[in-house]
């Protein structure tokens, strides 16, 4: 097999990278809004480069990612006010994701990991995945079905070295030295360091409420400053990620 993205394979290469039984790692992401310094593809390119870290080491496929996601939030995304966050209602990612399992199981595909990059998708994810199973698991025997937010996969030791004794928020850390660092790491043309404004952690309530409070939200959209982001901490937390994520997809589908 000349590749791991499904996209850049003939159908034939892919049919025949399917007789090995591989697992498909789909990335989940959204377009939207990361700050004045950061692109609107964060939660793309982020859980891909995941993805392909973990196919690179064998046994797994990488499917085109999902590129739109569920609303933005205020307390976790910024909100939904911000020029560029282009977002689905619930019931339209649940659907992507039950069709494109249906899909994959018709090609043959018996693993099939959705690697999660955008904070508010992961319910409506395993929404999808709990009706894709149900319709599916008849016709797929050894069907497994993973659903995961990829940042849910930081070693202790690694968050400790990068975050010292601070407790991570990851709600609060939208746009913040996680994110910020390993766009350096991987797409530093596309970060714009220069534009970041510092300023003190926000205090975004705990809730969501409808219609929700505009000013409760950093007019920049960073929720937690970003200013000690640097491709070296971006590197280590992409190592990582794909070491412990490779992990624990093959304890889920030894």
């Amino acid at each position: 097999m000349t590749s791991f993205r499904m996209a850049e394979m003939t159908w034939p290469d892919y049919h025949e990278a399917l007789a090995q039984d591989p697992v498909i790692l789909v990335p989940v992401g959204a377009t939207e809004q990361h700050g004045p310094h950061l692109p609107l593809s964060v939660d793309v390119i982020l859980p891909t480069a995941v993805c392909e870290g973990v196919a690179a080491r064998g046994g797994y496929l990488v499917a085109p990612p999902l590129a739109y996601g569920y609303k933005s939030m205020p307390r976790s995304g910024g909100g939904q006010h911000f020029p560029g966050t282009t977002s689905l209602d619930a019931a339209s990612l649940v659907a992507q994701v039950k069709d494109l399992t249906r899909e994959f199981v018709r090609h043959g595909a018996r693993g099939i990991a959705f690697i999660v990059g955008h904070t508010e998708n992961l319910w409506h994810v395993s929404e999808g995945c709990d009706l894709a199973y149900r319709e599916n698991a008849r016709l797929a025997e050894g069907l497994r079905i993973l659903n995961v937010g990829y940042w849910q996969f930081l070693p202790a030791e690694t968050a400790s070295a990068i975050f010292g004794t601070t407790q991570i928020d990851w709600d609060m850390e939208h746009a913040g030295i996680m994110e910020t660092s390993m766009m350096l790491h991987l797409r530093p043309d596309l970060v714009h360091m220069e534009r970041l404004v510092e300023h003190a952690p926000s205090r975004v309530p705990g809730y969501e409420l409808w219609p929700y409070d505009i000013d409760a939200v950093p007019s920049d959209g960073v929720l937690n400053t970003a200013g000690a982001a640097t491709a070296e901490k971006g590197k280590q937390f992409l190592d990582a990620y794909v070491r412990s994520l490779a992990a624990a997809l093959g304890d889920a589908f030894k």
